[in-house]
């Protein structure tokens, strides 16, 4: 299957990017091997590069790996200033170990560092890093207009809040970036504390200019609108939506971990239901209509499938044997190299299917064309 060039009319849903990044993110959190986190990492990065558009929201990727770098320099720091549970013997440095009351028992800070400790606290910190890298993925290939204008009713009012959220950032490093080259332009300094000052103004009241607009179209657009409903149908409503989402969220904590593998799935699946059903109840009181609903086609269930196949088969092989587990949790007492599983390698690869499949944007054709046009085989050489 060939991806075509992106339109309005084939594009990816964004429900399926969605899908895909917590797939992804689901089998992150189910290793602390760095060999696969970084695995994880190269696959989202290159969905990505391959398939994100010049929207304002796709430049929020580089925001986000900025994001993981710093939690995983943070725990490294708290690592070495606070100490680690785990017991080690290659001692790096020893610092000055602040006394503390008897209250404080088991916390130290200061004292003997460890490579033991620090490769651990290493591991932890980068599978945290990768779930905010592939979190970051989602947010630049799904567009957040349309991923609001596919929420039910029900939904609809805590997904404008999260929509706003959500492109709030990109809008404001865009404002920023172009705040700043136009003083660059103009010969004046964009850095340091005067110029964070002077670029702070600007950016302030186009954010106030972007809310009173965003107000007056929702107000246009009759936002908050709703129709009478029985209060019956009120009380049902909050019921199946609250118990469905318990349920989800305890049949999710089952499913990850060793414990709940017998009741995760039953309780997962009617949780599912129940919430689906509170929310078809809900979307009654909301008047809403949609022009030009997106279509979830062959690409969406391919793109989506992907990333549930990487998470599917991450929770199987780490439930299958100890053995396999001991793989994706490499120890670091005694201190080893970690190995690379070559079943899970395989089956993080699987979800590089959206960059293949998924349409292509228009920039991205445009820079292949010009590489194909200025390849070395259509470089003229100069006669000697």
């Amino acid at each position: 299957m060939t991806a075509p060039q992106a339109t309005r009319t084939n594009a990816i849903h964004p429900g399926a990017w969605w899908l895909w990044a917590l797939g992804l993110g689901t089998a992150a959190s189910r290793t602390t091997n760095p060999l696969l986190l970084a695995l994880l990492i190269g696959v989202a990065g290159y969905v990505v590069a391959a398939r994100r558009t010049e929207a304002p929201w796709a430049h929020s990727y580089a925001a986000f790996v900025k994001l993981a770098l710093a939690v995983l320099v943070i725990r490294l720091a708290f690592a070495v200033a606070l100490g680690s549970p785990i017991p080690g013997t290659h001692t790096l440095l020893t610092l000055p170990e602040l006394p503390l009351p008897d209250w404080a028992d088991g916390i130290r800070i200061g004292g003997r560092v460890t490579a033991e400790g620090l490769v651990f606290a290493l591991y932890d910190g980068l599978k945290l890093a990768t779930l905010l890298i592939c979190v970051g993925a989602a947010n630049a290939l799904a567009n957040p207009a349309r991923l609001l204008k596919s929420l039910p009713g029900a939904l609809y009012e805590a997904g404008v809040a999260v929509v706003v959220a959500l492109t709030f950032a990109p809008n404001l490093i865009a404002d920023v970036q172009r705040l700043r080259a136009a003083r660059r332009l103009r010969g004046r300094p964009d850095k340091g504390l005067r110029g964070l000052l002077q670029v702070g103004l600007p950016v302030l009241e186009g954010a106030l200019e972007r809310s009173v607009s965003l107000a007056a179209a929702m107000d246009a657009r009759g936002y908050g609108r709703t129709a009478d409903v029985p209060p019956s149908v009120r009380r049902t409503t909050a019921v199946l939506t609250l118990g469905g989402l318990v349920g989800v969220c305890a049949g999710t904590y089952g499913l990850l971990t060793a414990e709940g593998g017998s009741y995760g799935l039953p309780v997962l699946l009617a949780g599912l239901a129940a919430a689906l059903a509170g929310l078809w109840l809900g979307g009654r009181r909301s008047l809403r209509t949609r022009y030009r609903p997106d279509a979830w086609g062959v690409r969406a269930w391919l793109v989506a499938a992907s990333g549930a196949a990487v998470a599917t088969l991450l929770i199987l092989y780490s439930s299958y044997a100890p053995a396999n587990s001991a793989a994706l949790h490499p120890g670091v007492v005694p201190l080893t190299a970690p190995a690379l599983p070559l079943w899970p390698a395989a089956a993080i690869l699987l979800g590089l299917l959206p960059a293949f499949v998924a349409p292509a944007p228009e920039n991205t054709r445009r820079k292949a064309a010009h590489s194909e046009k200025t390849g070395p085989e259509n470089t003229r050489k100069e006669p000697s």
